[in-house]
């Protein structure tokens, strides 16, 4: 169940930086929505940071080294 919801925050942190990128070509910048789309891919990201620590502290999902 955690997994899925870790994919689904990584798309919707891509889509609203597509999104910015939109804006900043489509608008060239002269309005306030690619700011609001990188300030909700800031807020997805600080999401993203605390839902992967949650899921860790409680065991859902474990570090591993890389193979050798």
């Amino acid at each position: 169940m955690i997994k899925p919801l870790i994919l689904l925050v990584l798309a919707a942190i891509v889509a609203s930086l597509g999104s910015g990128l939109f804006h900043l070509v489509q608008d060239e910048g002269r309005s306030k929505r690619m700011v609001n789309a990188l300030s909700v891919r800031i807020a997805l990201s600080v999401l993203l940071f605390v839902l992967l620590f949650v899921a860790w502290r409680s065991g859902l999902i474990a570090p591993h080294g890389v193979s050798r």
